[in-house]
C-alpha cells in the first residue's frame, strides 16, 4: 500500500489529539507526510447595506484569529510528530466544507479525524462535521468513536474486518486487502443478510441468500486476490459488524461508500452506527 500524505483536521480537543496520534503512527509507518489543518469555525455574514454606507468591511479579527490558530498549531503535540514531515494550515470558515475543500486541493491518501470534537467550538465540531466529510470527500476517512491512545511505534495490526454490501464492494475490499497485507494481518470479510425465520444460529449463513452471497464473495475474493475468512450473518448490518469486530478482536473495520450516494446498500442507513459502535477505528472508503 502506498500512502504519501495524510490530512489531519485539528480542533485541539482530547479526541482530536488521539486521532492525531493515530495519524502520526500511520505516517511514520508509511513514510507519509502530515498536513495539520485547523479551521476557525466562524461564518462571516454577507451584509447588504445602502450604497451610501457601503465600503470595506474590517476583517482584521479573522486575520488575528488565524494568527492565533497558527501559533497554537506550531506547538501542537510536537512530541508525537518526531521524524514526520509536518505541514500546518489554518483557514476560516465552515469546518466540514473547509476540510472537504482542502482535501480536494491537497489530495491526501487518507483523512484521520475524530468522530466528535470537544474543543472550545464544540457546537461546530459534533458528528455532523464528520458525517458531511464522509459524505462529500472521495478520500478514505479513518475515524471512530472509540479511538485509543497509541504509541509512537504503530501497534501490531493483527486482524482487519471488511464489511461489504455486494453492490460495488470492490473499493473497500481492495483497500482492506492492501492494508492487511501491509501489516501481515488476517483479513475477514463480513456481510449481513436480512433476517428470516428463526433457526439455529449455527446455520445462519446456510439459507439461500447467505449461500448466494458467500459464492459471490468467494468469486470476488478470487478476482481481487483478497483471500480471507467469510462471515455471513443475519441481522442489522451495524450490529453484525460490531459483534464480529468484538468477537474477533479486530484492529480495524473497513466499510465502503460512494461520494455521491453515501454508503451503499444496506450499509447506507447504518454507516454512522458502525463508526459509532465499532470497538476499533473504522475506515470509510
Amino acid at each position: 500500500m502506498k500512502l504519501s500524505k495524510i490530512l489531519v483536521p485539528v480542533d485541539f480537543s482530547e479526541q482530536g489529539a488521539i486521532a492525531a496520534q493515530h495519524a502520526a503512527a500511520l505516517a511514520r509507518h508509511f513514510g507519509a507526510g502530515l498536513v495539520l489543518l485547523h479551521v476557525n469555525p466562524i461564518l462571516v455574514p454577507v451584509l447588504t447595506v445602502p450604497g451610501d454606507f457601503s465600503g470595506a468591511i474590517d476583517t482584521g479579527w479573522i486575520t488575528a484569529l488565524e494568527a492565533q490558530g497558527r501559533k497554537e498549531l506550531e506547538t501542537y503535540d510536537q512530541a508525537e510528530f518526531g521524524g514526520v514531515d509536518v505541514r500546518r494550515m489554518v483557514v476560516t470558515g465552515d469546518p466540514a466544507a473547509s476540510i472537504v475543500e482542502v482535501a480536494h486541493i491537497e489530495r491526501p491518501g487518507l483523512i484521520v479525524m475524530p468522530t466528535h470534537g470537544y474543543g472550545p467550538f464544540r457546537r461546530f465540531l459534533l458528528g455532523s462535521v464528520t458525517a458531511k466529510v464522509l459524505h462529500d470527500v472521495e478520500v478514505p476517512v479513518w475515524t471512530g468513536a472509540h479511538l485509543q491512545k497509541t504509541s509512537a511505534t504503530w501497534k501490531r495490526i493483527g486482524r482487519v474486518i471488511c464489511a461489504i454490501e455486494l453492490h460495488r464492494a470492490e473499493p473497500a475490499l481492495v483497500w482492506a486487502r492492501e492494508f492487511a497485507s501491509e501489516f501481515g494481518a488476517e483479513l475477514i470479510v463480513v456481510h449481513a443478510v436480512p433476517e428470516s425465520e428463526p433457526r439455529d444460529p449455527a446455520a445462519m449463513s446456510a439459507g439461500p441468500m447467505g449461500s448466494q452471497a458467500r459464492e459471490y464473495i468467494r468469486c470476488l475474493q478470487q478476482k481481487l486476490s483478497a483471500a480471507g475468512e467469510i462471515l455471513i450473518e443475519e441481522g442489522n448490518p451495524a450490529q453484525v459488524v460490531q459483534a464480529a469486530a468484538t468477537r474477533r478482536n479486530a484492529d480495524l473495520v473497513v466499510i465502503g461508500r460512494s461520494p455521491r450516494e453515501g454508503v451503499l446498500g444496506r450499509l447506507r442507513p447504518n454507516a454512522y452506527s458502525i463508526v459509532r459502535d465499532a470497538p476499533c477505528p473504522v475506515v470509510s472508503v
